[in-house]
C-alpha cells in the first residue's frame, strides 16, 4: 500500500507539472497564432496594396484617354486572384469607370473613397489606392477582398487544442515515472529515521539525491552519524549531480541547436519567398516604364511629323489671308498646291497613325477566309501601274497559279499595296518590281515584291520597322510618314504570318510576308530644293542695309514658305542649306546676321550645328533662332538651354517669327 505522504507529494507534484505545461503550451501556442495572423495580415496587406497600385498603374492610360474597355480588361485580369471579390476603377470625381466581380458576388460600393487605405470589414479586406499621374489624380482603385484570417484562427486553434492534448499527456507520463526522484529520497530518509529509532541502528546513511531541501534534511541527518561518512556521501552526491548536470546541460545545448536549424530554414524559405515577389515586382516595373517611355517617345515622333504638314498649311494659309501682301495669281495657285499636298500627306498620316492604333489596341477586326492570290495581284497592279508608269518603273507580276492564302482579303491589300508603293517610289529610274507567289513549306505561301533601288545597309535593316523612321529618306523629295512598314508588319502578324527582307546595297531589296495556305534611293534634284548648290557658296556683294538671313532647312515646302515671307522684307536677303554641315560651311562664308535651323537635319542635325557654329570665332556671335515641328514642352526648354535665340515651333506663326526675326537683328546692330 502506497503511503499516505507519497500519494500527497506525488500528487502535487503531477499537478505542478501539469498545470506548468498546459499554462506553457498556450501561451506558446497563443503567441504563435499571433505572430502568424499578423504576419499573414501584413503580407495579405502589403500583396493587395501591391496589386492595387499595379491595377492603378495599368489603367492609368485608360482613365487619361477614357478608355473603359481597356480599364476593364486590365480589372478582368483579377480573375486569376480568386480570394478578390471584387474591384471598381473610379475616376477624379468618383464615379465609378469601370469595376470587376467575382463570380457570384455582387458589386458593394463603399461609402466613401479613402486614399492609400487598407480597412478590415468583418470577413472582408477593403483597399483604397489613388491613381496619380506627373502629379495628376486620375482616379481611385477599390479592391474588395476575402482575408480568409478566422478560418486560419479556427485551424490555427484546433491544432493547438490537438498540441495542447499530446503535450498534457506526455507531461503526464514524464511525471508520473519522473516524481520519485523527488519522493524517494524523502522516503529513504523516513525509513532509515523509523529504523534507527526502532532499532537504535546509527551505522544506516541516508543517501543524499540532490542539493534541494530533501539533500538538507539528508545532510542534516546524516551529521548526527559521522562526520567522515558525511563529507564522502557528500563528494559522492556531489560527483553525480555534477555528471547530471552535464548531461542536461548537453540535452539542452542539443535542443537550442536543434530550434536554430529549424529558425535558419524558415528564414531562408521566407527570404526566397521575398526575393521571388520583388523579381516579379521588378519585372513588372521595368515593363511599365518601358512602355511609358515607347508611349512618350511615340507621341513625341507623331507631334513632330503632324506638326510638318501642317506649318505648310497654315503659313501658306497665313499668307493667301494677308491683306498687306500683293499676291499674284500664279502664286496664289502655287500657295494653294503646296497647301493641298500636305492636307493630302497630313490625311495619310492620321489614316496610318489610327490604323496602327487600332492594332495595337487589339480593336481591328480582320475576317480571316480563303483568299485567292490571283485576284489581289490583278486588283494592286491595276491600283498601282499608273504610278509605277509615271516613274518609269516596269512592273512584273508573276502569276500565283491557284494558290490561296487564309487572310482579310482588304487588309491583304493594303500590305500588298504598301509594298508595292515603297518599291515604285524608291526605285531608280528605269528600274523595275517583280512580285511573285510561291509555296514555302507545306502549309504556307511566301508572297515576295522584289525592287532595283539603292537598298539597305545591316543598320537600316535593324530599324526598318520602327515608326517614323525614314531611314535617311526624311530628307528625300518622296513624301511619307514612316508608319506604313510598322502596320504593315502588324497587319500580317495579326493575319497568322511574318514578315522580312533581304537587301544589298546599290542592289535593290526583297521584301517578303508568308501566310498559311488554304486549299478551297537616290534623291532626286529639285527646283525648289537646289538651294545650297556650289553657287550659293560664293560670296555675293549686297546693296547697302541689306542683310543676310540663312535658312538650314531640308523640306521644301517649309523652305519655300520662308522664302515668300522674306521676300516681301526689302532689307533682307535670304540663303538656304539643305543639311547642318553645309550650313556651317554657308555661315562662315557668308557671314548672315541671323541663322534659322531647323533640328531634324539630315547628316549633321541642328543642335550639333549649333555647337559647332558656337565654337567657331567667326560665327559665334550670329543669333541663332530655332524652328522645329518638335514641340513638345521639355523640347522648347532644353533648345532655349542649348543657346538657341528664339524656339519657334512649327505650324509657323508669320507674326511671331517676324518680331523674332526683328529681335534678332537688333541684336547684332
Amino acid at each position: 500500500m502506497t503511503p499516505p505522504m507519497q500519494r500527497t507529494v506525488s500528487r502535487k507534484l503531477l499537478s505542478v507539472a501539469l498545470l506548468t505545461t498546459l499554462v506553457a503550451v498556450v501561451l506558446a501556442i497563443a503567441a504563435i497564432s499571433a505572430y502568424f495572423l499578423r504576419a499573414d495580415y501584413r503580407n495579405l496587406s502589403a500583396d493587395l496594396r501591391t496589386q492595387a497600385e499595379l491595377v492603378g498603374h495599368m489603367s492609368a492610360p485608360a482613365l487619361a484617354f477614357h478608355d473603359r474597355t481597356l480599364a476593364r480588361n486590365n480589372l478582368n485580369l483579377l480573375r486569376l486572384r480568386p480570394e478578390v471579390l471584387s474591384a471598381t476603377i473610379y475616376d477624379a470625381e468618383g464615379r465609378v469607370f469601370a469595376s470587376y466581380t467575382a463570380p457570384n458576388q455582387a458589386l458593394r460600393q463603399p461609402a466613401t473613397l479613402e486614399g492609400d487605405t487598407v480597412r478590415m470589414d468583418g470577413n472582408e479586406l477593403s483597399v483604397f489606392t489613388r491613381i496619380v499621374q506627373d502629379q495628376e489624380m486620375l482616379g481611385t482603385v477599390h479592391l474588395r477582398v476575402d482575408h480568409e484570417l478566422f478560418d486560419r484562427l479556427i485551424g490555427l486553434a484546433g491544432i493547438g487544442a490537438l498540441v495542447t492534448v499530446l503535450a498534457m499527456g506526455v507531461a503526464y507520463l514524464l511525471s508520473t515515472r519522473l516524481q520519485k526522484v523527488v519522493t524517494a529520497p524523502i522516503l529513504s530518509i523516513a525509513d532509515i529515521a523509523r529504523g534507527v529509532v526502532e532499532r537504535r541502528d546509527y551505522s544506516r546513511r541516508a543517501q543524499k539525491v540532490s542539493d534541494d531541501e530533501v539533500g538538507m534534511l539528508a545532510d542534516s541527518f546524516n551529521d548526527m552519524l559521522s562526520e567522515i561518512q558525511k563529507r564522502t556521501e557528500e563528494l559522492e552526491r556531489s560527483n553525480h549531480d555534477t555528471e547530471r548536470e552535464v548531461a542536461e546541460r548537453g540535452r539542452a545545448q542539443q535542443e537550442v541547436m536543434r530550434l536554430n536549424t529549424e529558425l535558419e530554414l524558415r528564414v531562408r524559405e521566407r527570404t526566397l519567398q521575398l526575393e521571388a515577389s520583388n523579381d516579379q515586382l521588378s519585372v513588372a516595373k521595368a515593363v511599365a516604364d518601358e512602355a511609358n517611355q515607347a508611349k512618350s517617345e511615340f507621341l513625341s515622333s507623331m507631334s513632330h511629323e503632324l506638326r510638318t504638314p501642317l506649318n505648310a498649311i497654315l503659313g501658306f494659309a497665313q499668307l493667301l489671308d494677308s491683306d498687306s501682301m500683293p499676291i499674284s495669281p500664279e502664286k496664289r495657285h502655287e500657295y494653294l498646291a503646296h497647301i493641298l499636298k500636305a492636307g493630302k500627306h497630313l490625311l495619310v498620316l492620321i489614316n496610318e497613325v489610327l490604323d496602327l492604333a487600332k492594332v495595337e489596341s487589339g480593336t481591328l477586326s480582320l475576317s480571316l477566309e480563303p483568299v485567292n492570290l490571283a485576284d489581289v495581284f490583278r486588283e494592286c497592279r491595276e491600283m498601282i501601274e499608273p504610278t509605277a508608269v509615271q516613274r518609269r518603273v516596269r512592273l512584273v507580276f508573276t502569276p500565283p497559279a491557284t494558290l490561296n492564302v487564309v487572310a482579310d482579303r482588304t487588309r491583304l491589300k493594303q500590305v500588298l499595296l504598301n509594298l508595292l508603293s515603297n518599291a515604285v517610289k524608291y526605285n531608280r529610274e528605269g528600274g523595275s518590281v517583280v512580285v511573285g507567289a510561291a509555296p514555302a513549306g507545306v502549309c504556307q505561301v511566301r508572297v515576295s515584291v522584289q525592287d532595283t533601288g539603292k537598298g539597305l545597309d545591316r543598320h537600316q535593316q535593324s530599324l526598318l520597322f520602327q515608326p517614323f523612321n525614314r531611314l535617311g529618306q526624311e530628307a528625300g523629295p518622296e513624301e511619307g510618314t514612316g508608319i506604313g512598314l510598322v502596320l504593315t508588319k502588324r497587319l500580317v502578324e495579326l493575319m497568322g504570318g511574318q514578315i522580312g527582307l533581304s537587301s544589298t546595297v546599290d542592289v535593290g531589296s526583297v521584301f517578303w510576308f508568308e501566310l498559311d495556305a488554304s486549299a478551297g534611293v537616290a534623291r532626286a534634284p529639285s527646283s525648289g530644293d537646289d538651294l545650297g548648290a556650289d553657287d550659293s557658296l560664293a560670296v555675293v556683294a549686297l546693296p547697302d542695309g541689306v542683310k543676310t538671313v540663312l535658312y538650314v532647312e531640308d523640306n521644301p515646302a517649309n523652305l519655300r514658305l520662308v522664302e515668300e515671307i522674306v521676300a516681301l522684307r526689302t532689307d533682307l536677303r535670304l540663303i538656304s542649306a539643305a543639311d547642318g554641315g553645309l550650313g556651317v560651311t554657308m555661315a562662315q562664308s557668308h557671314a548672315p546676321a541671323v541663322v534659322l535651323m531647323d533640328l531634324n537635319l539630315p547628316g549633321i542635325g541642328g543642335l550639333d550645328a549649333l555647337k559647332m557654329l558656337r565654337r567657331d570665332s567667326r560665327t559665334a556671335h550670329i543669333p541663332v533662332i530655332a524652328l522645329t515641328a518638335n514641340a513638345m514642352p521639355r523640347d522648347v526648354e532644353s533648345g532655349l538651354a542649348q543657346g538657341f535665340f528664339r524656339y519657334l515651333t512649327k505650324p509657323l506663326d508669320v507674326r511671331v517669327f517676324l518680331e523674332a526675326l526683328d529681335a534678332a537683328l537688333a541684336e547684332v546692330r
